[in-house]
């Protein structure tokens, strides 16, 4: 179990792949980080005008009106995830368990995002981030290094699904989705539109299916699954254990 808390070569890197600014057949040739001015510098082999991708922006969901550049939507609708990827729901009950007692800054300073890259009920690698944006594309960036494929992993985060984060997760080629948080509209009709599972408001016992479905398996004895400790709620948790959130079966529009 590897956890990584400031990556700013793969951060670099995996901004640019879930902006299609790069693609996962490039070949990157050096990836710089000067430490005094706090700037990377990706190299790479590619035939790409950058600047003709950042004149055209797609606002989505994302924190404060996020911004998706050049024909990323384009490829987006075109998105292909694969359907024999599986989800029990033992394998997630056993994965937020084991994520929760991972070392992590939210404990003790708060205001952090974390995110999980899992392959059944086991996480290969963790990232945060003071945005949870941040933290994703920390994780596109070291699956592209190092070459982890994406067609069998589930993808963990306690950032809202919004659109973007959804628009991210489908770049990645990752079929699953999962966040202790809630979820958008937008975010929920472009999980539909392409086929990811996506599963919100994932705590202890409870979690609502919002696209995806055909690949949760309920395998799960509830009665031998315990609810999750209070020292890991985040805000507004404690009220939407109360009032917002269903059983394992439930569905939300």
């Amino acid at each position: 179990m590897m956890t990584i808390l400031d990556r700013p070569e793969d951060l670099a890197l995996g901004y640019l792949l879930n902006q299609n600014m790069l693609k996962q057949d490039d070949r990157v040739t050096a990836v710089e980080y000067d430490d005094d001015l706090q700037v990377v510098v990706v190299r790479t082999e590619a035939r790409t005008d950058f600047e003709a991708k950042l004149r055209k922006k797609t606002l989505t969901s994302g924190c404060a009106q996020g911004t998706a550049f050049g024909d990323l939507m384009e490829d987006f609708s075109a998105a292909r995830l694969p359907m024999a990827a599986e989800i029990r729901t033992s394998w997630l009950y056993r994965l937020l368990a084991r994520i929760n007692t991972l070392p992590t800054l939210y404990l003790e300073a708060g205001a952090i995002h974390g995110c999980a890259l899992c392959v059944r009920d086991r996480p290969l690698v963790y990232m945060e981030d003071v945005g949870r944006h941040n933290a994703v594309d920390k994780i596109a960036g070291w699956m592209f290094r190092t070459g982890t494929p994406a067609t069998d992993k589930i993808f963990y985060t306690t950032g809202r699904l919004t659109s973007e984060m959804v628009i991210k997760t489908v770049r990645m080629g990752i079929p699953i989705l999962v966040s202790r948080s809630g979820f958008t509209a937008w975010g929920v009709e472009l999980a539909q539109q392409v086929g990811l599972t996506l599963i919100g408001r994932c705590k202890g016992k409870r979690f609502v299916a919002l696209a995806g479905e055909q690949r949760i398996v309920f395998d799960a004895d509830l009665a031998y699954v315990e609810e999750e400790s209070a020292k890991h709620w985040r805000k507004n948790s404690r009220e939407a254990n109360a009032t917002g959130s269903q059983g394992a079966e439930g569905r939300e529009a």
